[in-house]
């Protein structure tokens, strides 16, 4: 097997005094998708914050494409996208020119191909409103038509799902799928039961943790 794109050693991670989990580790390979399961409150969405490089509250050790997490941190952001609980849109902007700031870093992308990623998230219409005047679901949706545009090899998604219907929800776990089977790889959260293939994976932090609530 190739070479991990993350290597994970022995990560350690207390909260208020209690121990989230200890001694965990994995690794993970283009093409695989690491589903992150566990009781609300243990430690899935800290978990994720600490591979994305957003929070530093850990002990053990991190790696990417081989190399110490810290001594390459620029590269690593460059190469990861990272969808949390909060949708990160600029109220102000319309979804058009959030999605063209999202994606400055890559190839110019044509006003098409934008719109087609937020019609795929049901944004057909808004995509010249102010984010401002759109739901909380909808910057959600936002945000997330980024997978539609996204180079990046490795996705950390903490709960995609939500606020999307069945159809969104299965179309969604097929970009995920797909996203894997030509060459990239995920770790996510999620309450919905995604289908088994070749590449899913599974780790429970509730069998990490020294204490659970």
């Amino acid at each position: 097997m190739s070479e991990a794109l993350l290597k994970v050693e022995a990560l350690f991670c207390e909260r208020d005094e209690r121990v989230l989990f200890e001694d965990l580790s994995f690794m993970l390979h283009a093409g695989e998708v690491l589903q992150i399961e566990g009781q609300n409150g243990s430690g899935k969405t800290t978990l994720l914050r600490i591979l994305s490089g957003l929070s530093s509250h850990y002990e053990g050790d991190i790696f990417w494409r081989g190399e110490p997490l810290g001594e390459v941190r620029e590269n690593f952001l460059a190469e990861m996208l990272y969808f949390g609980h909060q949708p990160g849109v600029k109220a102000m902007l319309t979804p058009e020119e959030n999605l063209r700031w999202y994606t400055s870093v890559q190839p110019a992308l044509d006003r098409v191909t934008i719109y087609e990623a937020l019609e795929k998230v049901g944004l057909r219409g808004f995509e010249d409103m102010p984010c401002h005047s759109l739901s909380a679901g909808q910057n959600r949706r936002v945000s997330l038509a980024r997978l539609y545009l996204s180079r990046s090899p490795l996705w950390i998604l903490d709960e995609p799902f939500t606020a999307i219907d069945k159809r969104g929800v299965a179309e969604k776990e097929a970009l995920i799928r797909q996203h894997a089977e030509m060459g990239g790889a995920v770790i996510l959260t999620t309450h919905h039961e995604l289908t088994a293939h070749d590449g899913l994976r599974r780790i429970n932090l509730d069998q990490l943790a020294g204490t659970n609530s």
